[in-house]
């Protein structure tokens, strides 16, 4: 029977050595994504999450000041994709609303709700108020990013003279509910009363749109 200094495999530290600095970072929030998504923030340990990532405790405070920063790190790793393409579609005057409308829906879709990316978003939605650190840090690194952008968006649409509802208006918190909604279904009832998805932001962009076909 083999014993190892620190309870490390030489395959284990073998591996190690081979990873490379933004490697061993990609592994961390790769792990971390799974232990948060497993246990939650609070029951969450970092010990854990170096195993599961396949380095050092200490490795992962190289990256990260604590456990509370990683859980951001992988919260912007998650949305920001999103964030940016959004911005980006914005940035192109002749983009028809309704067009960049059922763009974000199906990012959300394919980026977000249909990968693991899925459960950290929950775990702000279930756990953010008894951590006000890390719902105040989504609010200001993800939601105000995503309100100015559909500001931008109905203000356009409103100089297009586009078909809008009024509603959307005074609430572009409108445009990203049935996100919510969707994570909060999937995350609750999807083995016992799945959604369809497409169909629901489909229908749910007809009512923000009734006139764009």
């Amino acid at each position: 029977m083999e014993v190892f200094l620190n309870g490390a495999s030489p395959k284990a530290s073998q591996k190690r050595q081979r990873m490379t600095t933004d490697q061993r970072r990609e592994a961390i929030l790769k792990a971390g994504l799974d232990i948060f998504a497993a246990e939650g923030f609070n029951a969450a340990k970092l010990d854990t999450v170096a195993q599961r990532a396949g380095v050092a405790k200490g490795t992962i405070y190289v990256h990260f000041k604590d456990k509370q920063d990683l859980f951001e790190q992988i919260i912007l790793e998650a949305v920001s994709p999103i964030i940016t393409r959004i911005e980006s579609i914005t940035d192109l005057p002749e983009v028809p609303t309704a067009v960049l409308l059922a763009t974000v829906y199906q990012d959300f879709q394919t980026d977000i709700l249909e990968t693991e990316k899925k459960h950290i978003i929950c775990l702000v939605l279930k756990e953010g108020a008894n951590f006000p650190a890390i719902a105040t840090f989504y609010h200001r690194e993800v939601i105000t990013k995503v309100t100015a952008v559909l500001n931008t968006v109905i203000e356009r649409a409103l100089n297009r003279g586009e078909a809008l509802s009024s509603a959307v208006r005074n609430f572009p918190h409108l445009i990203i509910a049935p996100l919510i909604l969707s994570l909060i279904w999937d995350d609750l009832f999807a083995e016992i009363d799945p959604l369809d998805v497409g169909a629901l932001l489909e229908a749910h962009q007809k009512l923000l749109m009734p006139d764009s076909g």
